[in-house]
């Protein structure tokens, strides 16, 4: 699996752990976010990366920053993806299962490094269960369809 990763100055750590701990996996992983010591504005992260999934060239995405919640608000503006704040092991396995995320995002300043890499291979091994979810998961979509139709 072809994973993109992402993160703003404040996540810097995380992301190598993380990454680390993909490679580790036998993941291939390639980095769209901040070196070391480099500011970056996370909008610009997020939408690369979920640029690059909604495009096909990755299958999965995790983006990185203080919360993970300005990087899930701005890959959620990338038509046609789903990107969901994990923070728990529930919130992991549910934004697959439930809401087929493609991107999970995880804030270095809420969770610490053992737990970010067990929510990890939990959103990674799981699959969207489809089932009373996929009505949901395809609303989403058509209302997305519906405003880019309106609205572009």
């Amino acid at each position: 699996m072809k994973i993109a990763i992402g993160c703003d100055e404040a996540a810097f750590d995380l992301k190598q752990v993380i990454m680390e701990h993909l490679k580790e996996k036998g993941y291939e992983v390639d980095d769209f976010g901040a070196e070391k010591g480099e500011v970056i504005l996370y909008p610009d992260v997020a939408y690369k990366v979920a640029d690059e999934i909604a495009s096909g060239h990755y299958e999965r995405g995790i983006l990185l920053c203080g919360t993970g919640i300005g990087m899930s608000i701005c890959a959620n503006k990338v038509p046609g993806i789903r990107a969901a704040v994990c923070h728990d092991p529930f919130s992991a396995q549910r934004a697959r299962k439930s809401n087929n995320a493609q991107i999970m995002c995880l804030g270095e300043r809420v969770v610490g490094k053992e737990l970010a890499k067990c929510l990890v291979d939990i959103w990674l091994t799981c699959e969207f269960a489809g089932g009373g979810s996929t009505p949901k998961v395809e609303r989403i979509h058509e209302l997305e369809m519906e405003y880019h139709n309106n609205f572009a």
